[in-house]
């Protein structure tokens, strides 16, 4: 069976190998012919040797974790053949913790979960592969050409989710949002915001290209240049670059009772001026909140799921920046200046 790997931890081992071998029943009563894996920041990084646990022995790990495929078989009948599914990335941890018992393994305790693609389980860029059947997520058949989009739709269900929480401390009433980054995240977070039909605003550096246009056809308005030349205080913002200096900037522009998500994983080793003293105060005295999220569990999923069939299947389309058969991954891991999201197609 053929399938993406790289050797854990060595930079720049991907390869696309011919001998891998069946997904093993230990992964789950669910088999599935893959149809497509998108590419993301995660897996370049991986690739790069930066991070990522092969499930053991050697060091071979399947990358991948933003899939979309059919369901061949299923022992334990839940699934029919031919469903649409993805497969959900995280699973519990095996103590478990609180949070895993409960079904909440994106807000796991310990750090003993696996991530499928990620850490201590293989992923979904091979040519078939299991999942259990409580961990598969179906999709409507509408979907067939952008259902990879799921897993980051998940992420910034969870990350509206909790943003809603949190609101319901005092009267929540917002109007305006502004998401910093015009990547999959961003605009999936901004269509999340259009569909609760709230005012919104993404902030990117680009100045042509696709974004402005997909950010013009939600509906929303799209800005370039500095935080605090946007005339207005957000409500909420969801920050989706993990940019250290553009942090700063959000949480200082933040209105009043304000609530600032963090999608955006930073990397470390750049040190900032930062006046904390003043930044404290400024959340203290106007009961601000600034939380980080990732990941997400099965609500969050189906959550994702219904707001990408409630979406206008052409602006999904376009988040789609190229598809590039599997067999040719070098291509789909370059990072290219246009790019939205890429995708790695298994049914060429």
């Amino acid at each position: 069976m053929r399938g993406l790997i790289v050797e854990a931890g060595r930079p720049n081992s991907a390869q696309y190998v011919d001998d891998l071998p069946e997904p093993d029943e230990s992964e789950g009563q669910v088999l599935v012919a893959a149809i497509a894996v998108g590419v993301c920041g995660t897996d370049r990084e991986i690739v790069a040797g930066e991070y990522g646990t092969a499930p053991g022995p050697g060091d071979r790990l399947v990358i991948g974790h933003e899939s979309l495929g059919r369901v061949i078989s299923d022992d334990s009948g839940r699934w029919q053949p031919g469903d649409l599914v993805a497969g959900i990335v995280r699973r519990p941890d095996p103590v478990p913790c609180l949070n895993c018992l409960v079904g909440e393994w994106d807000m796991c305790r310990n750090g003993q979960y696996v991530e499928c693609g990620i850490k201590q389980r293989h992923g979904f860029a091979r040519e078939r592969w299991r999942v259990e059947p409580d961990f598969a997520v179906g999709l409507d058949a509408s979907l067939l050409e952008v259902g990879m989009l799921l897993e980051p739709a998940s992420v910034v269900a969870k990350a509206w989710e909790h943003i809603e929480r949190i609101g319901l401390r005092a009267r929540y009433d917002p109007r305006t949002v502004l998401v910093t980054g015009a990547g999959p995240i961003g605009l999936l977070a901004a269509l999340l915001g259009r569909q609760r039909d709230l005012e919104v605003h993404v902030l990117d550096r680009s100045t042509d290209g696709p974004k402005p246009e997909l950010v013009a056809g939600l509906g929303a308005t799209y800005h370039t240049g500095l935080v605090g030349d946007l005339g207005f205080e957000p409500d909420l913002v969801l920050e989706c670059t993990g940019a250290p200096p553009l942090i700063a900037q959000v949480i200082d522009q933040v209105g009043p009772n304000g609530t600032v998500c963090l999608t955006g994983v930073s990397s470390g080793g750049r040190k900032l001026a930062l006046d904390l003293g003043g930044l404290n105060r400024d959340m203290v005295l106007e009961n601000n909140v600034v939380f980080g999220s990732v990941n997400a569990n099965l609500r969050h999923w189906q959550e994702a799921a219904h707001a990408l069939r409630s979406a206008d299947p052409a602006w999904l389309s376009a988040l789609i920046t190229r598809r590039v058969p599997a067999a040719d991954h070098a291509a789909a891991l370059e990072n290219r200046p246009d790019d939205i999201k890429v995708v790695l197609d298994f049914t060429h």
